[in-house]
């Protein structure tokens, strides 16, 4: 009964995403392509807010962060050094009736197909890279891979950093950018995917103090999860990983997990990487990739902090806590209660009637007004005005304007909160700044 109200809202959800435009099924009208999604206008937007404020939480707002934007492909050296080659894998079966692949270490039977019952081949281990060739030739010398994570593009431009702007310890650098992993069994719509966006900061520190910056960033995690995202907290935990299911390089990873409508999974993480990656890649490229610390005297290598956030899981997080339904004069009003400043439109304009030229012409005089200081302002006039605050409602516009006849009387229009449903009076001059300070208040709502 559980996993059936489960599925049920994530159908509900997905629909909704699509409906909306949000977020389609890659290439679709081919009969899609498994693992990859594609934006709409508003999933554009919304996820540019999230990245927005993540860069400004974890790089604007700090006087220690440096930005970077690392190429896709790299020279494959880079993941010899990192572990990549050799150890990026996941466990794979394969059912021997109907052919599919999955991951054993996500089923509870490792003998019967969960599809079909057919048995199950032997677990082997399936590398998840994305393998192709650069150039004209198509041997092994001209072999690369679409990088599976954006961290090692960070790593291999320490020392350009290094030289650059002679930071000093401690301090990070920062990118956000795409990642591709071959993954045996994508699913849970957004959750796995093959093409995916990573916000990531590899953080240095001396040795000696990394338990201090890793408490550090884990609070600054959280405050960006539920005060900046605004998730709700008891929908988020943040556990220790077991050493057996770290990563090779890390000494100690937290991952904090949200309550998708699935099941609590990983959100995102913070891992202690050590020196490995410097060290690996000083080895491999032969570059001295050590820091001199003029406040000891000393050089060494540092060590790392990396917090490390998939903007496609997010972006779910997002959809499925603020997405809610209730009753609503007499019927069901879907709602996604997303923080102002993160909704994908901020406000939404429209005449009372849209067979009254003068209704008209007033709103989209005061529609564009309004846009050239709020930019994330959309039209509306289609079906009444009913209609209009539910599709407003379903894309989780915090603000609906509607110009009427007592507008063309007194300048003032009619402003509807999203939330509440309550309706009030506002000088359609002051509109802009009336809007601007909810957005700004906003941060305690939801």
């Amino acid at each position: 009964m559980k996993r059936a109200e489960e599925q049920n809202r994530t159908e509900k959800i997905v629909a909704l995403a699509k409906r909306r435009g949000f977020v389609f099924q890659g290439s679709e009208i081919y009969g899609g392509l498994s693992g990859t999604w594609d934006y709409g206008p508003l999933g554009v937007l919304l996820k540019r807010n999230i990245m927005q404020s993540w860069w400004k939480r974890f790089v604007e707002m700090r006087d220690d962060m440096y930005g970077l934007d690392a190429a896709i492909m790299m020279n494959p050296r880079v993941w010899e050094a990192s572990g990549h080659v050799e150890g990026f894998a996941d466990p794979l079966v394969e059912c021997k009736k109907c052919r599919m692949g999955f991951r054993a270490d996500e089923l509870e039977n490792n003998t019967r197909c969960p599809e079909c019952e057919g048995q199950l081949s032997i677990k082997r281990q399936f590398h998840v890279m994305f393998r192709t060739h650069i150039g004209a030739s198509a041997d092994e010398t001209a072999a690369v891979y679409l990088r599976p994570e954006t961290a090692q593009g960070i790593f291999v431009n320490f020392k350009n950093i290094i030289d650059a702007f002679h930071p000093k310890l401690p301090f990070g650098i920062a990118q956000m950018g795409k990642a591709f992993r071959n993954e045996i069994s994508p699913r849970d719509f957004l959750f796995r995917s093959r093409e995916f966006e990573q916000m990531e900061v590899e953080y240095f520190v001396r040795p000696e103090e990394w338990e201090r910056h890793f408490d550090e960033w884990r609070k600054t995690i959280w405050d960006w999860l539920t005060k900046d995202l605004g998730l709700k907290k008891n929908h988020v935990d943040d556990p220790d990983v077991p050493e057996a299911d770290r990563a090779h390089y890390s000494k100690r990873t937290i991952d904090f997990a949200f309550d998708y409508p699935f099941g609590r999974k990983e959100l995102c993480g913070l891992a202690y990487r050590t020196d490995y990656d410097l060290s690996r890649h000083a080895q491999y490229s032969g570059a001295d990739l050590s820091y001199y610390d003029e406040e000891s005297g000393k050089r060494f290598v540092p060590h790392v902090i990396e917090p490390s956030l998939g903007v496609e899981r997010v972006v779910f997080a997002l959809l499925a806590d603020a997405y809610a339904e209730e009753e609503a004069e007499e019927e069901t009003r879907t709602v996604l209660r997303l923080r102002p400043l993160l909704a994908p439109v901020k406000a939404a304009v429209f005449p009372l009637l849209k067979n009254k030229p003068e209704l008209v012409a007033r709103a989209r005089t005061i529609y564009a007004k309004l846009k050239m200081q709020i930019p994330d302002i959309m039209w509306d006039d289609n079906g009444n005005i009913g209609k209009r605050y539910r599709r407003q409602d379903e894309i989780g516009t915090p603000f609906c304007v509607t110009v009427d006849f007592d507008t063309l009387k007194d300048h003032t229009v009619t402003v509807r909160d999203r939330d509440t449903m309550q309706q009030e009076r506002i000088e359609e001059n002051a509109l802009a700044g009336w809007i601007s300070s909810q957005l700004s208040l906003g941060l305690d709502r939801g």
